[in-house]
């Protein structure tokens, strides 16, 4: 069961490396805007998710794309996205890679 969740937990992030806010070239994975993945043991999936910015206008697209990506993976029930800012953003959550792509190292 444990293998089935952390191939389930890969598949889920390589689903995040897919969706892009529209005005950055990086995906909201590697921009530090996933908080925390839950999978429980019914296979639903509770995410935690920020923005850059609290009234971003592709709020609700990229939400819902989050949404369909999670809940297309094999095995997933359903999929919660729970918008939070506490931690607020910065760009100290993004990856090597994603300051690399914007310039920022």
């Amino acid at each position: 069961m444990e293998n089935e969740f952390l191939k389930t937990e890969e598949e889920i992030v390589k689903a995040l490396k897919t969706v892009y806010d529209p005005e950055i070239p990086i995906n909201i994975y590697d921009l530090g805007l996933i908080y925390k993945v839950d999978i429980d043991g019914a296979m639903n999936v509770a995410i935690d998710m920020t923005f850059t910015a609290p009234n971003c206008p592709a709020a609700d697209f990229i939400i819902e794309d989050v949404r369909q990506k999670v809940e297309s993976i094999d095995g997933v029930k359903s999929a919660q996205i729970n918008l939070v800012f506490e931690p607020e953003w910065d760009k100290d959550m993004m990856t090597e890679e994603a300051k690399l792509e914007l310039g920022l190292l």
